[in-house]
């Protein structure tokens, strides 16, 4: 079941932007790796630090998931978020 305000998530819930953020390294991966394979010798460095950066992303959108963002979530008490 999706939340009241889905629509306000998708746009400023930092959880989601992270994941966004995630997975456009996850689909950058193979394409350097396509590259790097035609044109230049593999550079692990590079792959690992992708990797890594991948992960730490999701890992951070882990974290911003559990923070209230007071734009999206509103204050404890339930009010719904506000408007703006």
């Amino acid at each position: 079941m999706l939340v009241h305000n889905w629509r306000e998530v998708l746009k400023r819930a930092w959880s989601v932007r992270l994941m966004a953020l995630a997975f456009l390294f996850i689909v950058l991966e193979p394409i350097y790796t396509f590259v790097a394979a035609t044109w230049v010798a593999k550079n692990l460095y590079i792959q690992l630090a992708m990797s890594a950066i991948t992960g730490l992303l999701a890992v951070a959108a882990i974290i911003a998931r559990i923070f209230v963002q007071q734009k999206v979530s509103g204050d404890l008490n339930g009010k719904p978020p506000a408007e703006g």
